[in-house]
């Protein structure tokens, strides 16, 4: 009889410290503000527009009177090329020009005596003074002297060709701002020799207009199908970190930019830049806003992932969200969450919303704004009773 006594109070008691105590549950709070959706991605900082300043002919770089930062204005000398070789030919084509006049005076004075030579022997054919082959003689000399003069006057256009040829390039000696704006970068040095045969080298970068910048991102594939004109975009750069820069999408580029199997595209996002503290070239962080609701009852995207050990996930089914308009055709989603009433997590069917990855709008639900939501929970099996004497115990979360 004792023993069975002891048999039962030992198996409760093993069975007491054995069992797993009652979870502890952890919850954060339902409440209304914005949730934002936004494609987060990096770019760099660009004037709207850069003119690349080249030289056309080679030589030697004789002065230059432009330098970084300086402010030009349209047809500013900003460098010169050594102009002599090109003045020589000038020089050349100018006397070639000059020797193609005179030859033409010649020849039309040439012209004027076979035209009167011929028809003075004309005449004088029809009184028996000369032969008609002396008439024939006078008609083909008349004839190649016409010829003549022609041929002068095309060479004296060719001449003048060839001079204004001469004369362009000469003009192109002079590096020369095209637009008002600011040098953002000079590649050429007193004393360098530019060669122009191959390719025209860049000698300056000009930014027309500093005031204006743009802001080139890389948008993945996968995210530029949100990314529409007109979208706010913000972003900071790592020179300001505490300012935030706003701007708007202006393009969005369907060239494909590919870099090791990795496609992304050129999303242009305009800037103000009046106080001209953007500079060329800033790496920025940017974010483009997709959607966005304010003043929203939303809870904390863990909390409709969460469902108690031993309950499975509901299928969730998705349906067009009603009412909406514009940008807000954002699909509500069907779900439920676990609401901690009275100590006990009690499940709260609910539509969800815009997600932004931390919160969730929900649309439709009986919950309101301080309910206490779970998003975990804490269990602690205690290992044996003898650990549980000891007052050893484990905590197990429970994801």
């Amino acid at each position: 009889m004792l023993a069975g006594v002891i048999l039962v109070s030992t198996t409760a008691s093993v069975y007491w410290y054995r069992r797993p105590a009652d979870p502890q549950y952890v919850t954060a709070e339902v409440t209304r503000g914005p949730i934002v959706r936004a494609i987060t991605t990096t770019g760099a900082v660009d004037p709207v527009i850069t003119v690349l300043v080249g030289a056309y002919v080679s030589g030697t770089i004789q002065s230059t009177s432009c330098d970084y930062n300086t402010q030009v204005k349209a047809g500013q000398l900003c460098a010169k090329i050594d102009p002599r070789p090109y003045q020589v030919i000038v020089d050349q084509d100018t006397a070639n020009l000059a020797t193609a006049k005179s030859q033409l005076e010649k020849d039309r004075a040439g012209l004027a005596y076979a035209r009167i030579n011929y028809e003075r022997d004309s005449r004088l054919l029809g009184h028996g003074v000369v032969s008609q082959d002396s008439v024939d003689s006078d008609k083909s000399v008349r004839d190649q002297a016409e010829a003549q003069v022609k041929l002068d006057e095309s060479t004296i256009e060719q001449r003048q060709a060839e001079l204004h040829a001469a004369q362009v390039n000469l003009d192109y000696t002079d590096i020369v701002s095209p637009v008002d704006g600011t040098v953002v970068a000079r590649n050429v040095t007193l004393g360098q020799t530019v060669a122009a045969s191959f390719q025209t080298p860049t000698l300056f970068l000009i930014a027309q207009d500093l005031t204006k910048m743009q802001v080139d991102t890389n948008v993945s594939e996968s995210d530029v199908g949100g990314a529409k004109i007109g979208q706010k975009a913000s972003f900071t750069v790592e020179a300001f970190p505490g300012r935030t820069f706003w701007g708007k999408v202006a393009q969005v580029r369907e060239a494909p930019i590919t870099v090791q199997n990795v496609v992304t595209y050129d999303v242009v996002i305009s800037v103000d830049n009046s106080d001209l503290v953007l500079l060329p070239g800033m790496t920025a962080n940017t974010r483009i806003i997709t959607d966005e609701r304010d003043d929203v009852l939303r809870v904390p995207a863990r909390a409709l992932r969460y469902s108690p050990e031993g309950v499975g996930s509901e299928t969730q089914k998705t349906k067009p969200e009603s009412g909406g308009s514009g940008s807000r055709k954002t699909r509500s989603e069907a779900g439920s969450v676990w609401v901690l009433r009275d100590g006990r997590p009690e499940k709260t069917p609910v539509e969800r919303g815009l997600s932004d990855g931390n919160f969730t709008e929900l649309v439709q639900g009986k919950i309101t704004p301080g309910d206490l939501v779970v998003v975990d929970e804490v269990v602690r099996e205690e290992q044996s009773a003898s650990a549980a004497s000891a007052g050893a115990a484990r905590p197990h979360f429970r994801q």
